[in-house]
């Protein structure tokens, strides 16, 4: 099977597969375009690529499958990354398969040909649990398996082709190499379109873009723009044909927005209906409604529907569609501008936005109308898990079901269920530090106390950062774990001391105290704290560090061994307090006082206000006076630095 793949994958010009490859640039000469190197793929990229590292570089790989190594030809050299093409598979993945497309690799439209369809699947589940993790911040959200598609070929009903003007041959481009190529069949669209695309073929010189519309259920079809050529034998330049989902006819204008895949896209409205919970007496607002396809089939399971477009010619479109029902209305405008006035509260809401997301306004009046759910639609994993950060301030997440509209290509569907979060739960301290518990009192919270005992270590080559992040993140979610934490702001801290790039931790006795302040004594330093507040009920995990720059006075012998019988060093990383009056160890020369105490409150308060929990007035709030840090709670900080 492997040795069917190469020539598959095999771009234009490209070196044959079967050739030796030539020999391989420097390891310290810049690549070129057209050399050949051999590339070790490690993850997926941003447009469905296997990434590689070469010479300090980020390459994206097309024909790539993330474990594999490949020699690849460069095709483009961009300002921030480059591009490449598999031209031979040296180590295959188990999940390559043969693309069955001879344009495979020429065309870019297809980005997954190579890959078994349940890996497909596998991928897309996976790329959107990252996205949630990385952009928007969730620890553990359950992402659903991917839904396959019925046809894994054959099922779009929607195409834009690029003309090449010489020759009237319709084709598409090469995503990089900006080739064109032409295409007589195209194993995406269903028979109905390559039909067309067969009769339109060499006749459509007098155009540079030409799309076609057509629906495999009611035949209807339309070519945009009017051809004037009198060898093409059929109409073009139709305004809007019809298709149909779930047993539903519905006018698409050729402007307008409308699922590829119709198969899924009543699934999508499936899922939707599932994610809304509609027992009849509800008023839902369809934002982003296009031609008003949820409106429309979720009319018979609502009291009402708003139906919310911007687009003229969609709206018209959707007023048809919905002939014969009563109980939909439809408003024209931006949805940012239309929820601030709607007539009724809705119970409610779904979300189709464009790739782009949402705007702010529209999440932040959904904060404040509140409806109890919403079905958030999203074609893009970053946008989703970007928008979700701000709604799940009042909502939490009952899943993500991804949904595959799109098989052989990247491209990812998700339907999103969010309700509105319980009554605010309980903020809860994982440390048992009185200095900790002094500083969150300060802020006027009540909480509760949890302590981690997790082993406070660190891991070999791990900066000092990054252990005062994971730690902290590992203390909140162990707090989080405990049988009666179902929800809750789990707030939880490490801190070290950091001299010279070495982390120096808590002493263990007496004379680690004493070894730590004659190596401290009369330096510059910095002290690191990690911080992290995880919201039990949405699964968001927000983490953090700060660092302040210290520096130790010259303390004489006898002062640093009356702190030492004090005991005060014994739980302190560097064996000593900043606020202790007694010793005066230390001066703060820049950052947040409170952070070298051990908790940065002014950052706890911004955790706390972008993760939705209810907070007292700022001027119910203290924190020790020296912060040299703005924050909400010091918004004019001292000119000076303040002793400890």
């Amino acid at each position: 099977m492997f040795g069917m793949i190469n020539s598959a994958v095999t771009a234009p010009d490209a070196p044959s597969p079967d050739a030796p490859l030539p020999d391989a640039p420097l390891p310290d000469a810049p690549l070129q375009r057209g050399d050949v190197v051999a590339l070790s793929l490690h993850s997926w990229g941003r447009l469905g690529e296997a990434m590689a590292t070469h010479a300090g570089n980020d390459v994206f790989v097309f024909g790539g499958i993330p474990g594999e190594t490949v020699a690849a030809e460069i095709v483009a050299l961009r300002r921030k990354y480059v591009a490449a093409q598999v031209v031979r598979v040296i180590n295959p993945s188990p999940h390559r398969v043969n693309p069955p497309c001879g344009y495979f690799g020429q065309c870019t439209g297809c980005q997954w040909q190579h890959i078994d369809y349940p890996t497909q699947l596998d991928v897309k589940a996976s790329i959107v649990s990252d996205a949630l993790q990385r952009i928007g911040l969730f620890h553990n959200i359950p992402v659903l398996p991917t839904l396959p598609a019925p046809e894994q070929f054959g099922y779009r009903n929607h195409a834009r082709f690029t003309v090449w003007r010489s020759t009237g041959e319709l084709g598409f481009v090469h995503r990089e190499r900006r080739r064109f190529v032409r295409i007589d069949r195209c194993l995406l669209m269903h028979d109905g379109i390559n039909h067309l695309l067969a009769q339109l073929q060499e006749r459509s010189a007098e155009t540079s873009q030409l799309a076609i519309r057509a629906s495999a259920v009611t035949g209807d079809y339309l070519i945009q723009p009017t051809l004037d050529n009198p060898d093409i034998p059929m109409a073009t330049g139709q305004k809007r044909y019809r298709e149909s989902v779930a047993d539903r006819e519905f006018l698409v204008a050729s402007p307008s927005f409308f699922q590829v895949n119709v198969a899924q896209a009543a699934r999508l409205a499936e899922l939707v209906a599932d994610a809304l919970q509609l027992s009849g007496a509800e008023t839902v607002l369809d934002a982003y409604a296009g031609v008003g396809a949820f409106a429309v089939l979720l009319a018979g399971q609502a009291r009402q529907v708003i139906a919310v477009e911007e687009s003229a010619a969609a709206i018209a479109d959707a007023r048809e569609n919905a002939a014969g029902l009563d109980n939909v209305r439809f408003v024209t405008g931006k949805v940012e501008d239309a929820l601030p006035t709607l007539p009724v509260r809705p119970d409610a809401v779904v979300l189709d936005p464009s790739r782009s997301g949402c705007q702010p306004a529209v999440l932040q009046t959904l904060l404040e109308l509140a409806p109890p759910r919403i079905a958030y639609v999203s074609c893009n994993p970053e946008s989703l898990a970007r928008d979700l950060r701000t709604l799940c301030r009042r909502y939490r997440i009952e899943r993500i079901q991804p949904i595959d509209m799109f098989p052989q290509t990247h491209h990812i569907e998700c339907v999103a269920t969010l309700a509105l979060k319980p009554a605010a739960g309980p903020v809860v301290l994982a440390s048992a530090s009185p200095r900790r518990r002094e500083l969150l009192s300060g802020l006027g919270l009540d909480f509760a106390i949890a302590p981690s005992n997790i082993p406070e270590e660190q891991l070999p080559a791990e900066s000092p950062t990054d252990m005062v992040r994971r730690l902290s993140r590992a203390k909140a979610l162990s707090s989080a774990s405990m049988p009666a934490a179902a929800s809750g702001y789990y707030i939880a801290a490490d801190s070290t001391v950091v001299l010279d790039g070495e982390s120096i931790a808590k002493p263990a006795d007496a004379a680690a105290a004493r070894a730590m302040l004659t190596r401290l004594r009369g330096t510059a330093h910095q002290v690191v704290t990690g911080i992290t507040v995880y919201d039990a009920a949405t699964g968001r995990c927000i983490t953090d560090a700060m660092s302040a720059d210290v520096q130790m006075r010259n303390f004489t012998d006898a002062e640093m061994e009356q702190s030492i019988a004090s005991g005060t060093p014994m739980d302190k990383a560097g064996a000593y307090a900043i606020q202790d009056d007694d010793f005066r160890p230390a001066t703060l020369r820049h950052g947040c006082y409170s952070n070298v105490m051990g908790l940065p409150a002014c950052r706890v308060i911004e955790m706390l206000a972008d993760l939705g929990c209810p907070l007292p007035p700022v001027s119910a709030m203290s924190v020790p006076d020296g912060c040299q840090r703005p924050c909400p709670l010091q918004p004019h900080p001292p000119a000076t630095p303040a002793t400890g």
